[in-house]
């Protein structure tokens, strides 16, 4: 079978939003799309917590006069079936709200509108419109809002699935499952047995079982016009990375649609510190090595299709796109001009737009109350990655409060983060009471006691329970909460959120973005690439000072790549500076200051042990 030119169908001009929302915890953007796809702007909704997501399918069923049928957790492959089901009802919902919207007239206050004024000046559509107001003909006039209603488009209901949180499962009478009803690959048949035309975002690095089990699904493969029903788009945090999951994708016929490059600790949820790798040079390579990639990749690509008896001629599109920081209209535009990435992602602010996203009111007045030593790296997740927490949580409040009661630890219900088998046949979760009363009993025996029993004990406490944390706010904003059930909150914000002080609406947040508003808090905000690095030299510190007595080779090693990686970025940066022409002059000479000081404090901060 031969299929057309994919650059046609899917190389098609941005002619909508040059920024998308990322996936923001398990709730709080979970039905984000249905709030914002009728205007083209594309969001990401976590296909995680199916408890929730049931839940969030009812109300939304019974808001939009659609009869509800429950699936229960005893109903065979109830995951997958609720996951689909949720998401084939967003895609109803948008439809309908987008064709409404289409129809309605040009005039003041209309939803259509408001759509084109929300568009950035660069959008062909938007100057299309602009030249419609401004036209005196009327037959002229006509004919450019048929144009505009034409060409309208729709923003993408993409999902995320964190591809390490894919426990395996037992049915009803406690036999162990196949791998296809593990979490993760349950939530991956869940999108792709749905009525979606979008991405499939992997994040949190590279599963091989998940990836195989793609090659199960036809709708990642080109249909008979060559394009992709289902995208996939990896979130990644450098180029090797991307490279390798990208290239085991694409000996199995899988093309990755879009790398998401995310900075490493300027992110909001799970950082990654990526060995010292900064953003700036991650996408100085990623802009020199971009089409040395997509030729392997499509050689490799093509040949994987051909043994599926499929041929493609013209090379699929593969965006780069990047987030993590942003925080104002000129870092946007510097990112879209100079690196030649095709997207924006703007995430964490979103939080303060009560009619995006879901968080409960307690939770958006800390929030906005906030310090910037109230956003931190933390040790908390029970994946063992680093977390981005913040300290008003309703969750970290009741996580000291335990500690302080004697019962440290959470009860474990949903069991999504289950994987320590330290003391069990079963794997428990490390957040769970039951593996902190353990730990800490093992702890407890050790004689003598261990010189750093205090931070070991730390350590164990930290961990906070996220299954139910993360779903919280969405549960209390729409009022499902159940009578009994945890009402902590947890959420993880990117720091860069402390600059921004108030809650704003969507054309606020939207305007801000394009830079016709700033929502920023007074004070001298420094650049985004000088936060990360500040976040780096941070965590470089904090690392050295905790293996500063018991360094091994290993971790020696890995100390001194980092502190090289942190020296090279430095000098990437003094390179950059100058060609940030969108900025004043001196607005760069006082990065340029802020560079030096860094370099000084790090080069400084060099033990002998290195």
């Amino acid at each position: 079978m031969k299929f057309t030119s994919l650059s046609s169908i899917m190389g098609q001009e941005n002619i909508t939003h040059t920024f998308h929302i990322p996936v923001l915890g398990l709730g709080y953007s979970v039905d984000t799309p249905i709030k914002v796809s009728h205007f083209g702007i594309s969001s990401v909704a976590s296909i995680v917590d199916d408890e929730m997501i049931e839940r969030m399918r009812k109300l939304h069923t019974l808001e939009n006069g659609e009869v509800y049928v429950p699936i229960y957790s005893n109903e065979p492959d109830f995951r997958s079936r609720r996951i689909t089901e949720y998401l084939n009802l967003m895609d109803r919902i948008v439809n309908k709200n987008f064709e409404m919207l289409r129809q309605e007239a040009f005039t003041d206050g209309s939803g259509i509108k408001r759509y084109f004024e929300l568009l950035p000046e660069r959008s062909p559509l938007k100057r299309r419109y602009l030249k419609m107001l401004s036209s005196n003909d009327e037959e002229e006039k006509c004919w450019i809002e048929r144009y505009l209603r034409d060409n309208m488009q729709k923003g993408a209901i993409d999902v995320n699935i964190m591809s390490k949180v894919d426990k395996l499962n037992r049915d009803v009478h406690g036999e162990m499952l196949p791998d296809e009803y593990s979490d993760a690959s349950a939530a991956l048949r869940g999108f792709a047995e749905s009525s979606l035309t979008s991405s499939l975002v992997l994040s949190a690095g590279m599963n091989p079982r998940l990836y195989n089990y793609l090659e199960n699904f036809k709708d990642f493969y080109p249909d008979e016009n060559g394009a992709l029903p289902k995208k996939i788009i990896l979130k990644v945090s450098d180029f090797r990375s991307a490279f390798i999951q990208a290239k085991f994708l694409a000996k199995k016929g899988i093309w990755v649609s879009e790398f998401r490059i995310e900075s490493g600790l300027n992110c909001g949820g799970h950082a990654f510190a990526t060995e010292g790798y900064l953003l700036g040079p991650i996408l100085e390579e990623f802009k020199i090595r971009k089409q040395e990639m997509q030729e392997e990749l499509f050689a490799l690509y093509q040949s994987a299709l051909l043994a599926r008896n499929l041929t493609v001629n013209s090379r699929p599109v593969l965006k780069i796109t990047v987030q993590g920081g942003i925080g104002t209209a000129e870092e946007d535009r510097f990112l879209l001009d100079h690196y030649e990435v095709d997207a924006t992602g703007w995430g964490s602010p979103f939080l303060l737009v009560p009619e995006v996203t879901n968080v409960d009111d307690d939770t958006l007045k800390n929030l906005t109350e906030a310090e910037h030593d109230d956003y931190y790296v933390s040790n908390s997740s029970p994946l063992g990655v680093l977390f981005n927490n913040f300290k008003r949580s309703s969750a970290e409040k009741q996580r000291l409060d335990r500690i302080a009661a004697g019962r440290p630890g959470s009860p474990c219900k949903k069991k999504y983060l289950v994987s320590n088998t330290e003391f069990t046949t079963e794997p428990i979760c490390t957040a769970s009471r039951q593996y902190q009363h353990l730990k800490i009993k093992q702890l407890q025996e050790i004689q003598p006691r261990p010189d750093d029993f205090e931070a070991q004990l730390n350590l164990i406490t930290e961990k906070l329970c996220l299954c139910d944390g993360l779903s919280a706010s969405t549960l209390l904003k729409n009022n499902l909460l159940r009578s009994r059930e945890n009402k902590a909150v947890s959420i993880c914000p990117g720091p860069n959120l402390a600059w921004f002080s108030r809650v704003c609406s969507l054309d606020e947040m939207v305007q801000h973005i394009y830079g016709k508003v700033n929502l920023l808090a007074k004070g001298n905000r420094p650049n985004m690439f000088i936060n990360e690095l500040n976040l780096y030299v941070e965590h470089y510190k904090k690392d050295m000072d905790l293996n500063a007595q018991k360094l091994n080779e290993k971790k020696k090693k890995y100390l001194q790549k980092f502190s090289d990686q942190l020296f090279i970025g430095i000098d990437y940066y003094k390179e950059l500076i100058p060609k940030l022409l969108n900025q004043t002059e001196a607005y760069r000479e006082e990065m340029i200051g802020q560079l030096k000081k860094i370099e000084m404090d790090l080069r400084g901060y060099q033990p002998e042990i290195i």
